[in-house]
């Protein structure tokens, strides 16, 4: 077990960024693209992300468990889990990656008693890495002054939903009518939860399918920055659900 009261959230950052720094020379590279089982894309770089974090998480957390997208995708999910185990998402957002948008990131997160206590997200080609930090959701840019940040009130009559790029204008509507923001935009990956933590989005409802490792490092991130994520009825959303093989309900995140 991490002790709670080790704060290890610069250490996943340190971490992403070193896989970051892996990945992005594959950017816009024209690798190769394969395809899951689930029908969902892999590249070289996913694969050689998540080889560096699982290697770094094992020398640095030896013993603890962990839960990585390909690993996942390959052996398959465990099923139960302890009181701990961390999150690795090597690329989140592999299509944006594939296409060359800059909106795909690096995730780890450490979950306890089902809630993301701290985590880490980097997005290399931005050069940004927010994460957890003494309570707090801290960023830095290029590995410069760390800052804390703060999610926004909401802001009325400029309120700003993250939403998909595919998402159609019927769908949007109905969005807008059932959460009250007032313009839309489109994002890729966990990001989203970033950009509502340091104030430049306030909502991100998802009403689609996502896995833990998705969004756990983004969820922990908006928590410390004085956001949140809920389940589509009010009630907490939570990890570890191993008998769903880790696979999440509809949520929204919200601002402060």
């Amino acid at each position: 077990m991490i002790n709670a009261a080790h704060d290890i959230g610069p250490i996943l950052a340190d971490i992403c960024e070193e896989a970051g720094r892996l990945i992005l020379p594959l950017w816009k590279s024209d690798l190769t693209v394969h395809t899951k089982s689930d029908e969902s894309p892999v590249t070289e770089a996913d694969r050689r992300g998540e080889a560096l974090i699982l290697e770094r998480l094992a020398a640095k957390f030896p013993g603890m468990h962990v839960i990585s997208e390909e690993d996942a995708s390959e052996f398959g999910t465990p099923e139960e889990v302890g009181r701990q185990f961390f999150l690795v998402d090597p690329v989140d957002g592999t299509k944006a990656f594939v296409r060359g948008d800059p909106n795909f990131t690096v995730n780890i997160a450490l979950v306890e008693d089902g809630q993301p206590v701290a985590g880490a997200v980097c997005a290399p080609a931005t050069g940004e890495t927010w994460f957890t930090q003494d309570g707090q959701a801290m960023k830095r840019v290029e590995g410069g002054a760390t800052r804390p940040i703060r999610a926004r009130d909401w802001p009325q009559g400029r309120a700003v939903a993250l939403v998909s790029h595919t998402m159609k204008p019927e769908t949007i509507a109905d969005l807008i009518a059932k959460y009250g923001f007032d313009e839309p935009k489109p994002m890729d990956s966990s990001i989203k939860f970033c950009r509502i933590a340091e104030g430049s989005a306030d909502l991100y409802p998802r009403h689609g399918p996502t896995m833990e490792w998705d969004i756990a490092a983004g969820h922990a991130v908006l928590a410390a920055a004085g956001g949140s994520v809920a389940a589509e009825d009010g009630s907490v959303f939570v990890y570890g659900k191993a008998d769903k093989g880790f696979r999440n309900g509809w949520f929204v995140a919200r601002g402060a």
